[in-house]
C-alpha cells in the first residue's frame, strides 16, 4: 500500500495582482504551509472574529517559487528531480504511476506539468540496448464531459466524442483512442506539443489562455528482459493529468463559457467527493482493520466512492489512480482560493492506493513454476540427507518428485520459448516499418519488406494510417 503523495507549489504574483496591491498570504517552511487570513488584519472596529488568523497544513513536498533570488526558490528542475524521478522509477519497476495538478485557473498547473521537457530529457525514460522495450503514447482531453483525441488529425476527428468503457481486469479505458509507438525522445515531445496545440483554451478573468478541458497524457511502457533464461515482462502506465482550473461563474460570461465552467466545476466537485470518501475510508481502515475493510481491498474503494467515480468522465478514468492500482502524486497550485486548494490537497494525502507490479500472465506462470521447481529440488535434497529405512518407499517418493520437477521444467522451457518468439515477432514487426509522414502535404512514405495492407483515415486532412501485417 502507498499513500497519495501531495506537493504544494506557491507561484509569484502576476502583473495584474501586483497592480491591484495584492499581498502574499502563504508561508512555506520545509513541509509546512501556513496561510494567513489577510481580511482579519483590516478590521478596525476591534470586534472579535472567531475565524482562525493562521492555518497550518503539512504535505510531502512544499515548493516556494515566488522569487528566483531567494535561497529557498524551487525551480522546474527541482520539482522534476523530486516528483519526475519518482514517476520514472515507479514505471521502471512495473507500477502504474499518476501525476496530476489541481488548482484555480491561472495558478500555474499547466506550466508545472508541461512547462519544460523534463520527463523525456531523462535517459532513464527509455531503457538501454540490453533490454527490449516498447513505448506507446496517447493524449486525450475531457471537454464538457466529452472525450476527444488530441492526436487524431482532421477537424472532424477532433470534434468527435469517444466512449469510455470498463474492462473487468484492466479497468476504465477510452475506446478507439489512438496509440502512437515512439522510439526516441523527439517523437514523444512532438506528440506532446501537437496535443497541447490542439487543446481548447479561452480567455477568462484570471487567465488569458485558460485551459478549458482536462487533459491526460498517457505513456504505456512495456519492458521485456530475458536474464538467466528467465523472462520478465511488465506493462506500466504513466498518466500525466492537467486538470482544468476551477473558477467561479460570472454572469458576464457568454453562454459557452458558462457551460464550460459548469462542466469543469461539476467534474472537480465530483473529484472532491471521491477524494473525501476515499480519504475517510482509508483513515477508518488504518484505525481499525475490520473484515469489511479487508473485503474492499480488491477494488480499492467502497460502494459510495465507486458510485461517485462514475458521476463524471474524469473520475471514471482516474478510478485506478485514486485508491487503486497506482502510485499517485498530486501537485496543488496556490491562488486566490488557496485555502480551498489546501484543504482539497490535505484530503487527497490521506488516500491509500494499492499499487502492484503489472506482470505478464505467461511470465508470472513461468516464475511460479520456477519457484515450484526450486522448492521440489530442496525437498529432494533434504530427503537425500534423511534416508528412509525402507529404500523402496524412498525411491518411489523421490521418483515421483523427480517426475514433477521434470514436467515443470519442460513447461518452463516451452513457455519461455513461446514468450521469446512472441516478443521477437513484435519487435521485428516494429523494426520492419519505417514511416515518415510529411505534415505539409497529405502524403506518407512506407518502407517494409513484409506484405501488408494500409488504410487511410476518411478525413482528407488527417494523417491517420493503419497497417495490417499479412502472414
Amino acid at each position: 500500500m502507498a499513500n497519495v503523495k501531495v506537493a504544494i507549489r506557491v507561484r509569484p504574483l502576476n502583473a495584474r495582482e501586483s497592480a491591484d496591491g495584492g499581498r502574499l498570504a502563504v508561508q512555506v517552511e520545509d513541509k509546512l504551509v501556513r496561510i494567513k487570513n489577510v481580511k482579519l488584519d483590516g478590521r478596525s472596529d476591534g470586534a472579535i472574529d472567531s475565524r482562525e488568523k493562521l492555518l497550518e497544513f503539512c504535505f510531502d513536498y512544499c515548493y516556494w517559487s515566488v522569487d528566483p533570488a531567494e535561497p529557498h526558490y524551487a525551480s522546474q528542475e527541482e520539482v522534476f528531480q523530486d516528483l519526475g524521478v519518482l514517476v520514472l522509477s515507479g514505471a521502471s519497476e512495473g507500477y502504474n504511476v499518476c501525476l496530476f495538478a489541481y488548482g484555480q485557473t491561472g495558478s500555474g498547473k499547466t506550466y508545472t506539468m508541461m512547462g519544460t521537457p523534463g520527463l523525456f530529457r531523462s535517459e532513464d525514460t527509455f531503457p538501454d540496448e540490453q533490454n527490449s522495450s516498447r513505448v506507446e503514447i496517447s493524449f486525450l482531453e475531457i471537454y464538457n464531459e466529452r472525450v476527444r483525441d488530441l492526436l487524431r488529425g482532421g477537424e472532424q476527428k477532433k470534434r468527435s466524442s469517444l466512449r469510455v468503457r470498463e474492462h473487468p481486469e484492466k479497468g476504465p479505458y477510452v475506446q478507439d483512442l489512438s496509440q502512437h509507438v515512439v522510439s526516441d525522445c523527439k517523437q514523444a515531445m512532438d506528440l506532446l506539443e501537437e496535443g497541447i496545440a490542439n487543446r481548447i483554451t479561452a480567455a477568462t478573468h484570471n487567465h488569458d489562455a485558460s485551459s478549458r478541458s482536462h487533459a491526460i497524457f498517457t505513456i504505456q511502457y512495456t519492458q521485456a528482459i530475458l536474464e538467466n533464461n528467465l523472462p520478465s515482462e511488465t506493462v506500466s502506465k504513466i498518466n500525466l493529468v492537467d486538470l482544468a482550473g476551477s473558477e467561479r461563474a460570472d454572469p458576464h460570461y457568454c453562454r459557452d463559457r458558462l457551460t464550460e465552467g459548469s462542466n469543469i466545476n461539476k467534474s472537480l466537485v465530483t473529484l472532491g467527493i471521491v477524494i473525501s470518501a476515499l480519504a475517510q475510508n482509508s483513515q477508518m481502515s488504518s484505525s481499525c482493520q475490520s473484515i469489511n475493510s479487508m473485503a474492499s481491498e480488491g477494488d480499492g474503494s467502497t460502494g459510495g466512492s465507486h458510485s461517485s467515480s462514475l458521476d463524471s468522465v474524469l473520475t471514471w478514468l482516474l478510478k485506478d489512480s485514486l485508491g487503486g492500482n497506482s502510485k499517485t502524486i498530486m501537485i496543488a497550485s496556490d491562488y486566490n482560493e488557496t485555502l480551498s486548494t489546501l484543504r482539497y490537497a490535505a484530503h487527497a494525502r490521506n488516500i491509500v492506493n494499492k499499487p502492484r507490479v503489472n506482470e505478464d500472465a505467461s511470465v508470472r506462470l513461468i516464475r511460479e513454476l520456477r519457484e515450484e521447481i526450486d522448492r521440489l529440488k530442496s525437498m529432494l535434497l533434504s530427503f537425500e540427507m534423511q534416508r528412509n529405512p525402507s529404500p523402496s518407499l524412498s525411491d518411489e517418493r523421490d521418483g515421483n518428485l523427480s517426475d514433477i520437477v521434470l514436467q515443470n521444467e519442460l513447461k518452463v522451457e516451452q513457455l519461455t520459448k513461446d514468450w521469446s518468439e512472441s516478443w521477437r515477432d513484435k519487435k521485428e514487426l516494429l523494426e520492419q516499418y519505417s514511416v515518415d509522414i510529411n505534415r505539409d502535404r497529405a502524403g506518407f512514405l512506407i518502407n517494409s519488406l513484409r506484405p501488408h495492407l494500409v488504410t487511410l483515415d476518411g478525413d482528407v486532412l488527417s494523417t491517420g494510417v493503419v497497417f495490417y501485417h499479412l502472414r
